[in-house]
């Protein structure tokens, strides 16, 4: 399919705003990276919308809800490469999804790296999940992320088929990052291609998260972990994107074990497309997004 016009102009903005270099740094430049990141959200939906911020261990969580609440839970933890987020894309993505399904989102501002590791953040984000348990049932709840948000995501539902604890109605993955140690040779065919990220970067920014260094850890590496009893799982897979070898891995996974999935493959497309601006083809993707969340 021939890509939009607004597609070059994406490509354009994001060359522009150098996020492929800082994204070549080792080590990465987390300090420069973090001056994205929006924490308080600013604007009139927000200020009729935004309910109540509250906080859950380390993590800042913003309840977003509708005046016509559907009585469902959407838990967004956002991606950052674990040092950075959430930013203005995410929170844009947050009021289509509110205004547009009636559902509570729950942004999930969690701890980063390099100050806290991914221990501490795979406990926070559990204790996120059981204290939404204690408001919504678990098919109420619907978990969505993007980047290493989908990691996060991944890695909590494998911890909940260990505990035989109920599971949330589905996951949306948008660009997982399903494996930290980036040890997949086709990565390196796709980092020329890739206008966004670049593997010695995101290995950085990885190395400062992972606990004792282990990068195949589950918890910051769920490729290496089961998939068996997942719940439906979406997965937006984007081929012009560095994390794409590792999503293939991960949906053969997901196919053996019969789990219900859906694959949406972006031709093209960059990281986290259907987050960002402008982009027609981003614009049509998130519609799938609210779509399934509607369903």
């Amino acid at each position: 399919m021939k890509q939009s016009f607004t597609y070059y102009i994406t490509l354009f903005i994001i060359k522009l705003k150098g996020l492929k270099k800082d994204f070549s740094q080792d080590p990465i430049d987390y300090k420069k990276i973090r001056k994205e990141d929006v924490r308080e959200v600013k604007g009139t939906f927000f200020k009729k919308h935004q309910t109540r911020t509250f906080t859950i261990l380390n993590t800042s969580i913003t309840e977003i809800t509708s005046n016509k609440a559907s009585g469902k839970l959407v838990l967004f933890i956002h991606g950052g490469a674990f040092i950075s987020g959430p930013a203005k894309h995410h929170w844009d993505t947050i009021k289509t999804i509110v205004k547009q399904t009636n559902h509570t989102v729950w942004m999930c501002d969690y701890p980063k790296a390099p100050e806290h590791k991914i221990s501490l953040i795979s406990q926070n984000i559990d204790e996120v999940y059981n204290i939404a348990l204690k408001t919504y049932s678990a098919h109420q709840i619907s978990c969505i992320g993007d980047s290493v948000g989908g990691t996060l995501i991944t890695a909590l539902v494998q911890r909940l088929v260990q505990k035989d604890m109920e599971l949330p109605a589905k996951i949306i993955l948008v660009s997982p990052v399903m494996d930290a140690t980036l040890s997949n040779p086709d990565i390196e065919k796709i980092d020329p291609r890739d206008p966004m990220l670049s593997k010695k970067g995101v290995l950085s920014a990885k190395q400062m998260c992972a606990e004792d260094k282990d990068l195949k850890n589950t918890m910051i590496s769920p490729l290496y972990g089961s998939f068996e009893n997942f719940p439906h799982t979406i997965l937006y897979a984007a081929t012009y994107d560095i994390t794409y070898p590792d999503q293939k891995l991960t949906i053969e996974k997901l196919i053996k074990t019969n789990t219900q999935v859906a694959i949406i493959e972006g031709e093209k497309m960059p990281h986290i497309w259907p987050f960002l601006p402008v982009m027609q083809e981003a614009k049509r993707a998130l519609k799938q997004i609210i779509d399934s969340l509607n369903e």
